[in-house]
C-alpha cells in the first residue's frame, strides 16, 4: 500500500493513489494509471476535446490532468471507428450510433426463476430477490449451448453480482458504509435482501428475430446467492428454473 502525506497534491501519484487518499478506509490501493490517463495515452488533445470521448461517463472519468498529458501523447493518424459520432450530452436517453441498437436484456429484480414475484422496489424481500436478477453486473459470460442449431444464437448467459448500494435500492436510506453513517439505518431485513442480490445467475437466452429475451419460462436458469453456491457439477441438462443452489454455510456465493 502507499502512503501518500497530508501535504500530497494531486501531481504526486496516480490519481488512483489521490481519490484513495480521500477516502476514511481505501478500498482499492494501487499505483496502476487510471482508466483515464490509459486513455489519455492512446488519443490526444484534440480528440477529446472535439467529443470523439465526450460522453458524461468519459468526462467523468478523463481528469483535467490526464487531458493535459494527452499533450504529450502521440496522435493517432485517423480515428478507426467507421460509424456516425454520437453527440456529447447527458439525458434520460440511451444513445447509440446510427445504424446500432441498445436494448435492456433483464433487469435488477426480474424474475430469473419461474416462481419469482414481480419486483416492487418498496416490497422488496430476501426471499423475492433469490429468484429474482441480482444487483450490478460485474462479469458478463456468454457460454454456446452444447447441441444447438446455432451456438452463437442459443448458449447460456453467465452473470456475477459484485456488490450492492443501499442508496439505491432502498428509497429513504442513504449512504450507510460511511464513519459518520455507521450503517445505522440498516436493518437486518434490509442486509438479508443485500446478501441476496449478490452472488451469480445463470440464464438460458436465445437470439429472436435480432434480440436476445431473457425469459424465466426457458428450461435453464440458476440463482446463487449470500451463503449459497450455484452446483459447478450440475449438468445443463438436470437445471431447471425450479432447482435451487444447495445451501452449504460458510461457502462463498
Amino acid at each position: 500500500m502507499t502512503d501518500l502525506t497530508d501535504d500530497a497534491t494531486p501531481l504526486e501519484g496516480t490519481l488512483q493513489q489521490t481519490r484513495e487518499a480521500s477516502q476514511d478506509i481505501p478500498s482499492n490501493p494501487s499505483a496502476n494509471p487510471t482508466l483515464g490517463e490509459i486513455i489519455a495515452a492512446r488519443l490526444d488533445r484534440r480528440d477529446l476535446m472535439k467529443g470523439l470521448l465526450g460522453s458524461a461517463v468519459i468526462a467523468a472519468t478523463v481528469s483535467p490532468l490526464a487531458i493535459a498529458a494527452a499533450d504529450r501523447a502521440q496522435a493517432a493518424p485517423a480515428s478507426s471507428f467507421n460509424f456516425p459520432e454520437v453527440a456529447a450530452g447527458s439525458d434520460e436517453a440511451h444513445h447509440v450510433a446510427e445504424g446500432y441498437d441498445a436494448d435492456v436484456l433483464i433487469r435488477w429484480g426480474d424474475a430469473v426463476l419461474k416462481d419469482a414475484p414481480a419486483f416492487d422496489p418498496l416490497k422488496q424481500t430476501a426471499a423475492a430477490q433469490a429468484r429474482q436478477f441480482g444487483y450490478n453486473n460485474d462479469f458478463v459470460g456468454y457460454v454456446p449451448m452444447p447441441g444447438a442449431a446455432d451456438p452463437s444464437a442459443h448458449g447460456l448467459l453467465v452473470v456475477n453480482h459484485e456488490y450492492t448500494n443501499e442508496e439505491l435500492m432502498f428509497p429513504g436510506v442513504g449512504v450507510q458504509d460511511t464513519k459518520e453513517a455507521a450503517f445505522a439505518k440498516m436493518t437486518p431485513e434490509l442486509v438479508a435482501i443485500e446478501m441476496a442480490a449478490h452472488g451469480g445467475a445463470v440464464l438460458e437466452i436465445v437470439r429472436e428475430a435480432g434480440k436476445w429475451p431473457a425469459s424465466p419460462a426457458r428450461s435453464r436458469a440458476m440463482r446463487g446467492c449470500g451463503p449459497r453456491r450455484i452446483r459447478k457439477a450440475a449438468p445443463c441438462s438436470a437445471w431447471s428454473t425450479t432447482a435451487r443452489a444447495r445451501s452449504r454455510p460458510g461457502a462463498p456465493g
